[in-house]
């Protein structure tokens, strides 16, 4: 716990409140506070959650930076903090901008099968990604709203989807997109799949399903559907699992370039960890998790001089299309900064951490 906990406060001094864009990016590090949180009892790291939320969140449910007409998942990551903030405090405003958030998926644009888009202008594409921003903020507000179980049915179909859409069979390794109509420059001709699987991505996806199944009802009829795709990931990608890191891409393991990635590696660690700890995953899994993590702390963990800690080797940044360099080849993926005290790597980090720290 006290590694974690210095890393939290070193991100805390270092970057102050989150609060310059409507971004994802805070969720992962809000959601790792949270967890903080409820292990350590510490004020400050709710605290650092609800004042950077309430220069957000306006007393009427509004929310600054926020754009509906975008159709963008990314935005809807940040939402589970307003319902957490409302059972909290009980300040209607986050539940009313919650709310809002949730009216997003009522026209989110959708595959002809019924997956979201990834955003409105990304037609026809599902990303590993937009399963992380969306579908817990989805379950979530099922269950804050009383909504019945056809939601759950349509959250839990997301994830089904877009496993079954991007998933190589011939290696058992679940690629970073899918395109439906095979048009963008990325997707593959004949599958219209994405060429690599990227660690992030699937990680990004293996704790959409680890948070999802805290929330589907056991009793729900597709709750054993998503069981099992939760479990045939964790299997397969635990067997790509080196030395307690994952590669950035997954699939070239030994390919000149490629390197073992932080926050890839910590959001499945999270996930796997917590899916064990829930009953939906073996033990077994759990315990090799744990001892990744461990072993993981060599490979990311850093402290400076001045005894502030920090996460390193993560992928700033990775995307699909939206410009000619971002095709989806080994050498973009590649192209791409390796930075160190990045908000999504340090967020999972922090999450992982927590996790590791409930085996104790």
């Amino acid at each position: 716990m006290e590694l974690v906990r210095k890393v939290a406060d070193s991100l805390m001094d270092r970057y102050g409140l989150l609060t310059d864009r409507w971004s994802y990016d805070y969720g992962v590090v809000w959601r790792g506070m949270e967890e903080l949180y409820a292990l350590s009892g510490e004020q400050k790291y709710f605290d650092y959650i609800r004042d950077a939320m309430d220069t957000f969140v306006g007393e009427d449910g509004s929310v600054r930076d926020y754009d509906m007409e975008s159709y963008n998942l990314d935005y809807l990551c940040d939402g589970r903090q307003m319902w957490y903030l409302w059972k909290q405090t009980g300040e209607e405003k986050y539940r009313k901008a919650a709310e809002m958030l949730r009216h997003q998926l009522r026209g989110q644009p959708r595959t002809s099968d019924g997956g979201f888009w990834h955003k409105k202008c990304y037609p026809y594409q599902m990303w590993l990604d937009g399963l992380h921003m969306g579908t817990p903020f989805y379950l979530t507000c099922a269950k804050e709203m009383g909504e019945g179980n056809d939601v759950i049915a349509d959250a839990a179909k997301q994830l089904i989807l877009a496993y079954e859409h991007t998933l190589d069979e011939k290696d058992g390794l679940n690629r970073h997109a899918w395109d439906e109509k095979y048009a963008q420059d990325w997707a593959d001709p004949e599958t219209g799949r994405a060429a690599h699987a990227w660690g992030r991505a699937i990680g990004w996806y293996a704790v959409a399903l680890a948070d999802s199944m805290e929330l589907i009802p056991e009793d729900h009829p597709d709750y054993g559907k998503v069981k099992e795709v939760f479990r045939k990931l964790a299997e397969r990608m635990m067997k790509e699992c080196r030395d307690g890191a994952w590669m950035q891409i997954v699939d070239c393991p030994e390919r000149e370039g490629n390197y073992p990635e932080s926050s890839g590696t910590y959001l499945m660690l999270y996930a796997f960890m917590k899916g064990a700890r829930l009953g939906v995953l073996d033990k077994e899994i759990g315990d090799r998790a744990a001892e990744a993590y461990d072993a993981s702390l060599k490979h990311f963990v850093y402290s400076m001089k001045d005894g502030r800690t920090f996460v390193g080797k993560c992928c700033q940044g990775a995307g699909l299309g939206g410009d000619n360099k971002r095709d989806g080849s080994y050498a973009y993926y590649m192209s791409e900064n390796v930075v160190a005290w990045d908000l999504k790597a340090t967020g999972a980090f922090i999450q992982a951490g927590c996790e590791r720290e409930r085996r104790k």
